[in-house]
């Protein structure tokens, strides 16, 4: 029997190496051929890595929480059905056949083998993961990397298992390949808030926390690690500042409201407020662009697009920004819909590394847990965020030609933080009533 070293590939072109966080499987348990044997972890990505061949795990070379760098060896999988020990009695003239077909078998395992051993493409180009085994018959079978992309996966989130790729194969050579408008969903697409590369430690605010006897000790996730030490880094690095405005959203709020069941009916999407927010966002980056900028070291990088964060709250409690990419050469039902497929996507972890980085202005919605205005950190190494209040009937004075009055309006707060060592109070306050008169002046017969 042959022993076979199963490494950790490749996950992305940015990544160099991953935390292990859980084995799938023992030593001594049986593995099939492309199924999970460990899942890592990255900044940017969570994963399962699948076996190359068929065969039993006997040794486990890191734990779990070890940091393992690309390449390395992380198992050793023993493979079944080796080549035997030569036989000693002399052959007879009638098993010359059972030599023949013996010889057929060890034909048989040599190419086997020459196809595992064969090195891995290059296909780091793309951020969908695949498994060695599917890379060398992508390449053996000279498969680009986008026709590899288009085959739709049948594996756990989208994965393109051996199978799927073994089929593709065979309908290409009858003719029978169908091409796909999108690749399927990314099997990395279980992703992580956006976080430096490395997940140092959270450092403990006090030493000397003591636990009582009925206390509960719980430790934090490696999400919840990471987005905590990125907070305090971006603290530490940004001079928060805050401006907060109230804003008149009737007009908005009677016009969702008019236009709602139509658009859902005619589109297939909900309508919510939050690409009327984004729009408005969009606008005022448009028209206060030294808000869309990033600082690196002593010069200004001002950003050529428009890409906004879109802050959202994942079922575990942890937090995730996907990015809306030019956002403002879009139209308020394409917005809609970005903003409908970044939520629900964000929600189900089907998010691609590619979908949360590039941000140059992030939004969050503090509104949803009614919240009526909050102070966000900045999400580096962007300069200002904007957080959305809910939104309130309440009473208000409204001013007309016959005199003024008291009247039921909605209303809602926006808190814009800012980075204070390249943003003054005066762009801060500039750029945020720009959203305000925006949405105070939302045109209520809009069509859409």
């Amino acid at each position: 029997m042959s022993k076979f070293e199963l490494k950790l590939p490749q996950m992305g072109e940015s990544v160099a190496e991953a935390t292990l966080t859980t084995w799938l499987k023992e030593v001594g348990d049986t593995i099939e051929m492309d199924e999970a044997v460990f899942e890592i972890a990255t900044d940017k990505v969570d994963s399962e890595v699948p076996s190359e061949v068929e065969g039993v795990l006997v040794e486990k070379l890191f734990n779990v929480d070890d940091i393992i760098s690309v390449g390395q060896t992380v198992a050793i999988i023993e493979i079944q059905g080796g080549a035997s020990e030569p036989a000693t009695a002399p052959v007879s003239q009638p098993a010359q056949e059972d030599v023949a077909a013996a010889s057929s078998i060890e034909q048989e395992i040599e190419s086997v083998q020459e196809i595992v051993d064969t090195p891995t493409a290059d296909y780091s180009s793309t951020d969908r993961f695949y498994s060695p085994l599917v890379k060398n018959i992508a390449k053996e079978e000279g498969i680009s990397i986008a026709d590899l992309e288009a085959i739709v996966g049948t594996g756990k989130e989208g994965r393109v298992t051996k199978n799927d790729i073994l089929a593709y194969v065979e309908n290409r050579k009858t003719g029978n390949v169908v091409a796909s408008s999108a690749a399927a969903p990314s099997a990395t697409a279980n992703v992580s808030a956006q976080a430096p590369s490395a997940p140092a430690a959270v450092s403990q605010a006090s030493s000397d926390v003591k636990v009582g006897s009925g206390d509960e000790v719980i430790p934090m996730s490696r999400m919840g690690k990471l987005i905590a030490q990125y907070m305090r880094e971006s603290i530490s690095t940004s001079a928060h500042v805050q401006s907060f405005i109230e804003v008149d959203v009737t007009n908005v709020v009677n016009w969702r409201n008019k236009n709602k069941i139509s658009f859902e009916k005619r589109e297939g999407e909900k309508l919510t407020f939050t690409p009327i927010f984004m729009e408005a966002v969009a606008v005022a980056l448009k028209k206060y662009p030294m808000m869309n900028i990033s600082l690196n070291g002593d010069t200004v990088v001002k950003k050529k697009n428009i890409n906004i964060g879109m802050a959202a709250a994942l079922p575990d409690g942890n937090l995730i920004v996907p990015v809306i990419k030019n956002a403002d050469q879009l139209n308020l039902v394409g917005m809609a819909k970005a903003v409908n497929d970044l939520a629900t996507r964000s929600r189900n972890n089907k998010l691609k590394p590619d979908e949360i980085k590039d941000g140059t202005y992030t939004v969050t919605n503090v509104g949803t847990f009614g919240s009526v205005f909050g102070t966000p950190i900045i999400n580096q190494p962007q300069v200002g965020i904007l957080a959305l209040g809910a939104i309130r009937k309440v009473p208000s004075v409204i001013e007309t030609p016959e005199g003024d009055f008291i009247g039921i309006r909605s209303k809602m707060f926006l808190s814009h933080s800012y980075d204070h060592r390249v943003v003054n109070g005066a762009l801060g306050g500039m750029f945020v009533k720009a959203v305000a008169d925006f949405l105070e002046a939302w045109d209520v017969n809009r069509e859409i």
